[in-house]
């Protein structure tokens, strides 16, 4: 990480961009990261622990939140479990390390966006201003209507899900993914599509992608392992179906989307 933190906060100027909670038990990472943050015009809050944080949450809810996967008497996973609760939160997840199995647990947590130490500072503050964006337009445009088709039903006014009737405890980022999916049936999407237009992401991890289509199968399928409305087509991505007639077919093994389940006639595995 940059060491050149700046001496001052300064007070965010008339109109802050937005509410952001900072939770590490580093006190120069929390240093660095408040105050960049505070330059970039928000107001933040500052926790040292799990507990403190959940304090402080309750007391202020917060527009975002930056959160140390390792963090003393409980961890950044159960934090952002326990936030979650309370309804959808965008968060950003801090670790020192770079394992994949700690990187797909915090996105499977929810979070919405997974940064190993050490970072650029300027970095973070803008993937906080890409999570934070996209949250916002997460807000249905005048004249935007319910969604339906293949059993689902979205009502982006109201941001609720069904499948059959019975509802749907998505993510923010788990609804705007169904929601992309619903509003273009049929359309095949590659990862760094799904990236650009529902994340609002030009780079990221397209681990993001793959874990969030595992998710959103767990909860609209009746099947994960044989999806019949989120397909992975070969050498592609992912599309929905909303004709479920037929057998589903198998999800890959990491549901990446770029490798093939059933390869063409005559074609090869890539």
């Amino acid at each position: 990480m940059e060491n050149t933190p700046p001496a001052r906060h300064p007070a965010p100027a008339q109109g802050a961009r937005g509410r952001v909670l900072v939770v590490d038990d580093d006190p120069t990472v929390a240093e660095v990261v408040v105050g960049y943050l505070h330059r970039a015009g928000y107001t933040v809050e500052q926790a040292g622990d799990g507990p403190a944080a959940l304090t402080r949450f309750a007391a202020h809810r917060s527009d975002l939140v930056v959160l140390d996967l390792m963090l003393p008497a409980m961890d950044g996973f159960e934090v952002c479990r326990r936030m979650r609760e309370h309804g959808p939160v965008p968060v950003i997840m801090l670790t020192a390390r770079g394992d994949e199995e700690d990187r797909v647990l915090g996105l499977e947590t929810g979070a919405d966006d997974y940064v190993t130490k050490p970072f650029s500072p300027r970095e973070l503050v803008l993937r906080v201003d890409s999570v934070l964006r996209r949250a916002r337009a997460a807000a249905p445009a005048d004249g935007a209507g319910p969604l339906s088709g293949g059993g689902l039903s979205l009502d982006p006014a109201a941001r609720q899900a069904y499948r059959d009737g019975r509802g749907l405890a998505l993510t923010l980022r788990e609804f705007d993914l169904l929601a992309h999916l619903l509003r273009n049936p049929g359309k095949a999407f590659g990862r760094e599509e799904l990236m650009r237009e529902v994340w609002g992401w030009d780079f990221g991890d397209l681990s993001t992608v793959t874990v969030h289509i595992r998710r959103l199968r767990g909860k609209v399928e009746a099947d994960p392992a044989r999806p019949r409305l989120i397909r992975t087509v070969w050498g592609v991505g992912y599309r929905l179906d909303l004709d479920e007639e037929g057998p589903g077919t198998p999800a890959d093994a990491d549901g990446a989307g770029d490798r093939p389940v059933v390869p063409p006639t005559g074609g090869r595995p890539r």
